[in-house]
Protein backbone atom coordinates (compact mmCIF):
# COMPACT_ATOMS: atom_id res chain seq x y z
CA UNK A 1 0.00 0.00 0.00
CA UNK A 2 1.44 3.32 -1.02
CA UNK A 3 2.71 5.79 1.67
CA UNK A 4 -0.05 9.09 2.10
CA UNK A 5 2.93 11.15 -0.03
CA UNK A 6 3.29 9.20 -2.54
CA UNK A 7 -0.80 7.97 -2.70
CA UNK A 8 -1.21 12.17 -2.76
CA UNK A 9 1.36 12.62 -5.29
CA UNK A 10 -0.25 9.75 -7.52
CA UNK A 11 -3.64 11.55 -7.26
CA UNK A 12 -2.04 14.50 -8.25
CA UNK A 13 -0.20 13.07 -11.35
CA UNK A 14 -3.45 11.50 -12.31
CA UNK A 15 -5.85 14.45 -12.09
CA UNK A 16 -3.43 16.70 -13.93
CA UNK A 17 -2.77 14.48 -17.12
CA UNK A 18 -6.75 14.30 -17.00
CA UNK A 19 -6.83 17.87 -17.20
CA UNK A 20 -3.93 18.41 -19.42
CA UNK A 21 -4.32 15.57 -22.45
CA UNK A 22 -7.33 17.47 -23.56
CA UNK A 23 -7.04 19.38 -27.16
CA UNK A 24 -6.36 23.00 -26.69
CA UNK A 25 -4.90 25.74 -27.89
CA UNK A 26 -1.77 25.79 -25.79
CA UNK A 27 -1.15 21.73 -26.56
CA UNK A 28 -1.99 22.71 -30.47
CA UNK A 29 0.53 25.46 -30.25
CA UNK A 30 2.90 22.91 -28.30
CA UNK A 31 2.51 20.65 -31.50
CA UNK A 32 3.40 23.08 -33.60
CA UNK A 33 6.47 23.89 -32.74
CA UNK A 34 7.11 20.33 -32.37
CA UNK A 35 6.02 19.67 -36.08
CA UNK A 36 8.27 22.47 -37.29
CA UNK A 37 10.96 21.85 -34.77
CA UNK A 38 11.42 25.16 -33.74
CA UNK A 39 11.98 26.67 -30.80
CA UNK A 40 10.75 23.19 -29.06
CA UNK A 41 12.98 23.19 -25.31
CA UNK A 42 12.17 26.91 -24.33
CA UNK A 43 8.03 26.60 -25.39
CA UNK A 44 8.20 23.44 -23.54
CA UNK A 45 9.70 25.12 -20.68
CA UNK A 46 7.78 28.23 -20.17
CA UNK A 47 4.50 26.19 -20.56
CA UNK A 48 5.50 23.79 -17.91
CA UNK A 49 6.84 26.09 -15.82
CA UNK A 50 3.58 28.41 -15.97
CA UNK A 51 1.69 25.25 -15.38
CA UNK A 52 3.76 24.51 -12.14
CA UNK A 53 3.42 28.12 -10.56
CA UNK A 54 -0.27 28.41 -11.67
CA UNK A 55 -0.94 24.96 -9.48
CA UNK A 56 1.46 25.93 -6.86
CA UNK A 57 -0.84 29.07 -6.64
CA UNK A 58 -3.93 27.40 -6.41
CA UNK A 59 -2.72 24.40 -3.92
CA UNK A 60 -1.79 27.65 -1.49
CA UNK A 61 -5.39 29.22 -2.09
CA UNK A 62 -5.39 31.81 -4.69
CA UNK A 63 -7.91 29.14 -6.10
CA UNK A 64 -10.48 30.37 -3.72
CA UNK A 65 -9.91 34.10 -4.25
CA UNK A 66 -9.99 34.01 -8.08
CA UNK A 67 -13.21 32.06 -8.20
CA UNK A 68 -15.09 34.52 -6.54
CA UNK A 69 -13.73 37.31 -8.05
CA UNK A 70 -15.95 37.01 -11.59
CA UNK A 71 -14.59 40.66 -12.69
CA UNK A 72 -10.79 39.00 -12.89
CA UNK A 73 -12.56 36.00 -14.74
CA UNK A 74 -14.40 38.26 -17.00
CA UNK A 75 -11.21 40.28 -18.19
CA UNK A 76 -9.10 37.09 -18.91
CA UNK A 77 -11.72 36.26 -20.92
CA UNK A 78 -12.36 39.39 -23.34
CA UNK A 79 -8.87 39.49 -23.59
CA UNK A 80 -8.02 35.33 -24.41
CA UNK A 81 -11.08 35.67 -26.48
CA UNK A 82 -9.67 38.48 -28.98
CA UNK A 83 -6.25 35.95 -28.76
CA UNK A 84 -7.38 33.54 -29.86
CA UNK A 85 -10.05 34.70 -32.56
CA UNK A 86 -6.94 36.31 -34.06
CA UNK A 87 -4.61 33.42 -33.98
CA UNK A 88 -7.82 31.25 -35.49
CA UNK A 89 -8.25 33.31 -38.43
CA UNK A 90 -4.25 33.07 -39.17
CA UNK A 91 -4.75 29.16 -38.86
CA UNK A 92 -7.29 29.28 -41.40
CA UNK A 93 -6.22 31.66 -44.10
CA UNK A 94 -3.05 29.61 -43.93
CA UNK A 95 -5.37 26.61 -44.44
CA UNK A 96 -7.32 28.00 -47.44
CA UNK A 97 -3.60 29.14 -49.11
CA UNK A 98 -2.65 26.55 -51.36
CA UNK A 99 1.10 27.78 -51.78
CA UNK A 100 1.63 28.25 -47.79
CA UNK A 101 3.18 25.02 -46.91
CA UNK A 102 6.15 25.77 -44.88
CA UNK A 103 6.33 23.49 -41.65
CA UNK A 104 7.11 26.72 -39.61
CA UNK A 105 5.28 29.38 -40.72
CA UNK A 106 2.95 29.46 -37.86
CA UNK A 107 6.00 29.79 -35.74
CA UNK A 108 7.60 33.04 -34.99
CA UNK A 109 11.40 33.00 -36.22
CA UNK A 110 12.33 35.28 -32.99
CA UNK A 111 12.58 32.89 -29.54
CA UNK A 112 11.29 35.87 -27.85
CA UNK A 113 8.08 36.12 -30.04
CA UNK A 114 7.74 32.08 -29.94
CA UNK A 115 7.47 32.63 -25.90
CA UNK A 116 5.42 35.43 -26.13
CA UNK A 117 3.22 33.48 -27.74
CA UNK A 118 2.87 30.16 -25.79
CA UNK A 119 2.90 32.92 -22.72
CA UNK A 120 -0.15 34.11 -24.13
CA UNK A 121 -1.97 30.73 -25.15
CA UNK A 122 -1.18 29.97 -20.90
CA UNK A 123 -2.23 33.51 -19.43
CA UNK A 124 -4.72 34.41 -21.42
CA UNK A 125 -7.12 31.71 -21.64
CA UNK A 126 -9.27 31.17 -18.26
CA UNK A 127 -9.77 27.70 -18.98
CA UNK A 128 -5.83 27.39 -17.65
CA UNK A 129 -6.51 29.26 -14.73
CA UNK A 130 -10.19 27.07 -14.16
CA UNK A 131 -7.98 24.11 -14.48
CA UNK A 132 -4.72 24.60 -12.68
CA UNK A 133 -5.69 27.15 -9.97
CA UNK A 134 -9.46 26.80 -9.37
CA UNK A 135 -9.88 23.11 -9.85
CA UNK A 136 -6.92 21.77 -8.94
CA UNK A 137 -6.13 24.25 -5.81
CA UNK A 138 -10.07 23.00 -4.81
CA UNK A 139 -9.11 19.50 -4.79
CA UNK A 140 -5.83 19.95 -2.84
CA UNK A 141 -8.07 21.55 0.24
CA UNK A 142 -8.45 17.85 1.33
CA UNK A 143 -5.18 17.30 2.13
CA UNK A 144 -3.00 18.95 4.59
CA UNK A 145 1.11 19.74 4.89
CA UNK A 146 3.39 17.56 2.85
CA UNK A 147 0.31 15.52 1.36
CA UNK A 148 -0.98 18.71 -0.12
CA UNK A 149 2.66 20.06 -1.70
CA UNK A 150 2.96 15.85 -2.81
CA UNK A 151 -0.33 16.66 -4.55
CA UNK A 152 0.59 19.62 -6.22
CA UNK A 153 3.86 17.90 -7.14
CA UNK A 154 2.11 15.53 -8.81
CA UNK A 155 -0.28 16.95 -10.69
CA UNK A 156 3.09 19.65 -12.27
CA UNK A 157 4.86 16.67 -13.02
CA UNK A 158 1.97 15.63 -15.49
CA UNK A 159 2.26 19.30 -17.35
CA UNK A 160 5.89 18.75 -17.48
CA UNK A 161 5.64 15.04 -18.41
CA UNK A 162 2.64 16.07 -21.57
CA UNK A 163 4.41 19.09 -23.02
CA UNK A 164 7.92 17.00 -23.00
CA UNK A 165 5.76 14.17 -25.11
CA UNK A 166 4.07 16.54 -27.28
CA UNK A 167 6.34 18.69 -28.46
CA UNK A 168 9.66 16.34 -28.83
CA UNK A 169 7.45 13.65 -29.85
CA UNK A 170 5.79 15.46 -32.83
CA UNK A 171 8.66 14.31 -34.90
CA UNK A 172 7.64 10.72 -35.09
CA UNK A 173 4.30 12.55 -37.22
CA UNK A 174 7.08 14.21 -39.71
CA UNK A 175 6.76 11.66 -42.27
CA UNK A 176 2.36 11.86 -42.37
CA UNK A 177 3.37 16.05 -42.77
CA UNK A 178 5.47 16.20 -45.69
CA UNK A 179 2.46 16.02 -47.45
CA UNK A 180 0.91 18.98 -47.87
CA UNK A 181 -2.67 18.30 -47.26
CA UNK A 182 -1.34 17.07 -43.57
CA UNK A 183 -0.51 20.67 -42.55
CA UNK A 184 -3.51 21.96 -44.27
CA UNK A 185 -5.81 19.85 -42.69
CA UNK A 186 -3.99 20.50 -39.36
CA UNK A 187 -4.45 24.23 -39.52
CA UNK A 188 -7.55 23.69 -40.41
CA UNK A 189 -8.19 21.91 -36.89
CA UNK A 190 -6.61 24.34 -35.07
CA UNK A 191 -8.68 27.02 -36.41
CA UNK A 192 -11.53 25.15 -35.41
CA UNK A 193 -10.10 24.46 -31.69
CA UNK A 194 -9.44 28.43 -31.16
CA UNK A 195 -13.13 29.12 -32.70
CA UNK A 196 -14.67 26.38 -30.23
CA UNK A 197 -12.46 27.78 -27.77
CA UNK A 198 -12.81 31.92 -28.06
CA UNK A 199 -16.66 31.67 -28.71
CA UNK A 200 -17.42 30.82 -24.79
CA UNK A 201 -15.38 33.05 -23.54
CA UNK A 202 -16.52 35.96 -25.62
CA UNK A 203 -19.89 35.04 -24.17
CA UNK A 204 -18.51 35.27 -20.72
CA UNK A 205 -16.42 38.70 -21.03
CA UNK A 206 -19.78 39.92 -22.52
CA UNK A 207 -22.23 38.13 -19.93
CA UNK A 208 -19.61 38.91 -17.30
Amino acid sequence: MPSPLLSAALQGLALGFALIVAIGAQNAYVLRCGLARRHVLPVVLLCACSDAVLIAAGCLGLGTLIGGSPGLLRLVAAGGTAFLAWYGVQALRRSLAPGTLDAAAAVPASQAAALAAAAAFTWLNPHVFLDTVVLVGGISAQFQGMDRLSFAVGAAAASFIWFVLLGFGARVLTPLFARPAAWRILDFLIALIMFAIASPLALQAWQG
